[in-house]
């Protein structure tokens, strides 16, 4: 096998994987509309239009956009405490079930979230993550947030054990088995393709070339609907009467 078709393998056994990942971040959105019948009436959260238009002038949502987001957030926000911020707890109710339950990718997305790293998310924080998955951001965001989900310990690297936490938290999240001869293989070659100093490392200028050479790792970080949230949800009536 050549060089080509063997990078071409390692691609879409790593892309495979990684479908799971960007289904969690698709259900993050689709539970909020699960939670409109059964919640009670959320703590009111105060945002002005220019709060609105300040938010949607650093994303790429469009300021009524970002009312139908700031309308989904509060519905989820006080699904266990209503107090206008989501929790980690909230999270694992609306796509566990159970906030009981540990799930490693799950975390790792709150942990992204969670910019202020004070333990929940704002709603800005929430328009601002989200933006990364809209189907015009940047490439660049993309690959960033992928290496920071795969920088489990911040090192500002990505170590072979962090690679194989994850793709055994991402094949547990879809239900996917292969043995650990076959998890070893798929780590070793990605690292043999993407680790160009063979320092047993990846770091972010690494990383940022794999992904380049691999453009289906990161076609999956993209949300197509995300282009516009307020068709996905027709049913909502916003009350600003802005022409975006």
């Amino acid at each position: 096998m050549d060089r080509s078709s063997s990078s071409l393998e390692i691609s879409e056994r790593i892309c495979a994987v990684f479908i799971p990942l960007i289904g969690i971040i698709q259900a993050v959105v689709l539970s909020f509309t699960a939670c409109f019948d059964h919640h009670l009436p959320p703590k009111k959260l105060q945002y002005t239009i220019d709060d609105l238009r300040r938010i949607a002038s650093n994303s790429l949502f469009t300021v009524n956009e970002v009312e139908a987001l700031l309308e989904l957030f509060k519905k989820l926000s006080n699904s266990i405490i209503d107090d206008g911020l989501i929790h980690k707890d909230d999270l694992k109710l609306a796509l566990l079930k159970t906030p009981a339950s540990d799930n490693l990718i799950l975390d790792r997305l709150f942990a992204l979230f969670d910019e202020k790293k004070n333990g929940a998310i704002e709603f800005e924080e929430f328009a601002r993550a989200l933006s990364v998955f809209h189907p015009r951001a940047p490439m660049e965001a993309k690959i960033d947030f992928a290496f920071r989900l795969y920088d489990l310990r911040q090192t500002g690297f990505i170590e072979r054990e962090e690679v194989r936490q994850m793709l055994n938290a991402i094949l547990l999240e879809s239900g996917l088995q292969i043995s650990e001869e076959s998890l070893e293989v798929i780590i070793d070659n990605t690292f043999a393709d993407a680790d160009a100093d063979k320092d047993g490392k990846i770091n972010k200028v690494e990383w940022k070339a794999f992904a380049t050479q691999h453009p289906n790792l990161l076609k999956n970080m993209t949300l197509p609907y995300l282009r516009d949230i307020t068709t996905m949800f027709p049913s909502f009536i916003f009350k600003t009467e802005v022409e975006d």
